[in-house]
């Protein structure tokens, strides 16, 4: 089943209120993560292919290669995380020098083996990514407060992470204004290193004050030597961190609803310029929705801690089941009408970022498992990436059969296909998922009934 926690404090103590600054520092480093996603998977390949000259096939085999090694040691990243836990600065000052190191790589290539420079910047730069990603989310995890206060957690870092989403839209055309490609990302890279290094700062200041919850000690029988049990819940497995059926369900709802998200995330640009015909305004769409992502976070906060997080998350997923089925009726030149599209689905886009792995921390800080926490947000990571893969490997091919190629002039059937997929489809996957989160949660309720 899928439930909340009781709302209080940290050792049993009543709800216990978080200053700005705090959340501010912790969620900062959420702004400069963000950043470096646009230019390392779009810039970059444009960059290398246009003043570089290099293959875009190549360029496209590495991407994929790369990101397949990316996905695939998250979950490594999560162990290590977790088995030495007490080392924690250490690896967020790892990741920090690995992904400012491999960011300013990237543009400032070595001419004489492009390619391989972009790879091994590319790799650097991902693992960088990866490791202080995890382990942030990790910190936010084991933030002893109560449950409300954990859904404000998540709500400042992913608002934070999509203004620095935004301000990475932006920066490389105002930064390269009347210059040429190499001076404009020499200047985002220039602007970028001291945005991570204050972020970086103001996090370790956070973490020598924070009151974290640290795994527990391992209990020690007469004999004075760890019990097999005990060492089994110390160091964890992966087999039985998933076989946990509270997890198992939970990890399963959100790549479902994950995968709904992705596939209009895969598809939207074609929409915008192959059915609405707006080519020109699809900056302006994007900007609405992650605004209206970001701005919605104080909402879903008043919401989860009037009704609770699960049923918020319910409201979130039938939002956007409505915005999308109207999305499916859009027609040639409505732009004003998708923009509408764009706003209402960015609010829901705040409930997907914020309130999943709060209710995450609350299961962490309820079984008092901060011995695996690293690995269960690791393993939220791996299937992100995976529900953008598969989104991209599922949508793609079925309109490639169905005879649609961007830009060809579009026949109703085209027009119908195109609406189908881009809207109808995740439609489909968000009331499986909306329906299932929903029986969960009313059996959890009808369990807790019988037990009063």
């Amino acid at each position: 089943m899928i439930n909340s926690v009781q709302n209080v404090g940290p050792d049993g103590q009543g709800p216990q209120q978080l200053r700005r600054r705090d959340l501010f520092s912790y969620g900062l480093m959420a702004l400069p993560l963000a950043f470096a996603g646009l230019p390392i998977y779009l810039h970059a390949p444009d960059f290398y292919a246009g003043t570089l000259g290099q293959s875009l096939t190549s360029l496209g085999i590495l991407l994929l290669a790369l990101r397949a090694v990316d996905a695939i040691q998250d979950p490594l990243i999560g162990s290590l995380s977790d088995r030495y836990h007490q080392h924690r600065t250490l690896f967020l000052v790892l990741g920090v020098m690995m992904l400012g190191g491999g960011f300013w790589m990237l543009f400032h290539p070595r001419l004489s083996t492009p390619l391989a420079w972009f790879a091994m910047a590319v790799f650097i730069c991902t693992t960088g990514f990866s490791i202080v990603s995890i382990n942030l989310q990790t910190l936010g995890g084991i933030w002893q407060v109560s449950e409300h206060q954990r859904t404000r957690i998540t709500s400042w870092r992913e608002a934070l992470g999509l203004l620095g989403l935004l301000t990475a839209a932006m920066g490389p055309a105002l930064l390269g204004a009347n210059s040429d490609p190499s001076t404009a990302f020499h200047r985002l890279t220039i602007a970028y290193l001291p945005l991570l290094a204050v972020a970086t700062w103001a996090l370790l200041a956070w973490m020598k004050t924070a009151p974290l919850a640290q795994p527990q000690e391992t209990f020690k029988p007469s004999g004075g030597k760890p019990s097999g049990d005990a060492v089994g819940k110390a160091r964890g497995s992966w087999r039985a961190l998933i076989r946990n059926p509270w997890r198992c369900r939970f990890f399963a709802l959100f790549a479902l609803n994950t995968l709904a998200s992705a596939i209009p995330a895969v598809l939207v640009l074609f929409f915008i310029r192959d059915r609405l015909g707006a080519a020109e305004y699809s900056g302006l769409f994007l900007l609405v929705y992650f605004l209206f992502g970001a701005l919605a976070m104080p909402l879903w906060q008043w919401l989860s801690k009037r009704v609770g997080k699960i049923q918020s998350w319910a409201v979130s997923m039938a939002l956007s089941i409505i915005t999308f089925l109207w999305a499916v009726f859009l027609k040639d030149g409505q732009i004003e009408a998708y923009a509408l599209v764009c706003a209402l689905s960015g609010l829901a886009l705040g409930a997907d970022l914020a309130l999943p792995p709060s209710i995450l921390a609350d299961h962490i800080a309820t079984g008092k498992s901060q011995a695996e926490a690293s690995r269960m947000f690791s393993l939220m990571t791996l299937l992100s990436k995976a529900s953008l893969a598969l989104a991209t490997g599922l949508a793609l091919p079925l309109l490639g059969l169905a005879g649609y190629q961007p830009g060809i002039a579009m026949t109703a059937e085209l027009n119908l296909t195109l609406s189908l997929s881009y809207a109808a489809l995740p439609c489909v996957l968000k009331t499986i998922t909306l329906v299932w989160l929903l029986c969960q949660a009313n059996h959890s309720a009808q369990a807790t009934s019988l037990k009063a």
